[in-house]
């Protein structure tokens, strides 16, 4: 009965829905404020009418719970590993208007996974990406074997960067071994903690000439945030800055760049169009 349950509700979303626009936040090194952007910028999306999934896939160091003041007792991992649950129980749903599923443990052995967990990160994937017109992954810091696949199979990337010499070079570090799987993977370059706005841009500006010179490729800019003090008294507030500060530089920066994100929606082919079977390809190599 649960599999004709979840056939049936499968066969629904794929006649009565478009797919999702998947957008992967990545930083080459840890500590840049990775997590709260996702978390924000999922906000901001659904406040402008988008049903919006997060998904908190940073293993080993996921607070999107945390940053989101909320707490789900089940995880991505709970539904892959118990066969009674069913793919709702695992997405909370309507935190500051928008849904989210927490990693749990286990997702870095995801290549090593037997053939039955594999099919069931499938059910989740597949009724996600035609239940929500957006799902945000928030990654892990650096690129790995394991989430490399992820991310090729995104429609977009939003890379994050701050001024500082190590991350400007780990953005890059990031950038190039994406680049060199797929050439034509649209990057967005985020500075993040810029204690100026030509400081931001002046980062942005080293990176795009980076990749223009040695790899040909264009980057264009989501935009600078600034270094904002009420970031860590939303953090110890556990209230998302777009909602505790709306009035912030943070928060007013935030905005300017989702109204970018979806500026990017009036071309053709920017929604999802293939992602589930990209990520087959992780597993099955077809």
């Amino acid at each position: 009965m649960k599999d004709q349950a979840y056939n049936l509700r499968r066969k629904m979303l794929l006649a009565d829905s478009e797919p999702a626009k998947t957008i992967a936040i990545v930083s080459g090194k840890g500590g840049v404020g990775k997590s709260n952007i996702s978390t924000n910028l999922s906000i901001l999306l659904g406040k402008e009418n988008k049903k919006v999934l997060l998904f908190d896939l940073d293993i080993g160091m996921g607070n999107i719970h945390i940053l989101l003041g909320s707490h789900h007792s089940y995880s991505i991992m709970d539904y892959i590993e118990e066969k009674e649950l069913e793919i709702e129980t695992i997405i909370c749903e309507n935190i500051h208007g928008i849904s989210y599923i927490s990693g749990g443990n286990g997702l870095k052995n995801i290549v090593e996974w037997k053939e039955k967990h594999i099919e069931r990160f499938f059910e989740v994937m597949e009724y996600a990406i035609h239940k929500f017109d957006y799902i945000l992954f928030d990654m892990g810091a650096g690129a790995t074997k394991e989430t490399l696949e992820f991310l090729l199979a995104m429609d977009e990337i939003i890379v994050v960067t701050t001024p500082e010499p190590t991350s400007i070079t780990d953005a890059y570090s990031m950038m190039k071994y994406i680049y060199l799987r797929d050439g034509d993977k649209p990057f967005y370059l985020l500075c993040n903690r810029a204690e100026y706005q030509n400081e931001g841009l002046d980062t942005i500006t080293r990176l795009q000439e980076t990749m223009r010179k040695f790899l040909h490729k264009e980057i264009e800019s989501l935009g600078v945030l600034p270094e904002d003090s009420t970031v860590r008294k939303a953090v110890i507030h556990q209230t998302p800055i777009v909602v505790g500060y709306p009035a912030s530089a943070m928060a007013l920066s935030l905005r300017t760049m989702v109204h970018h994100l979806m500026g990017t929606d009036e071309y053709p082919n920017s929604k999802s169009t293939g992602f589930v079977k990209s990520i087959r390809k992780l597993f099955f190599g077809r």
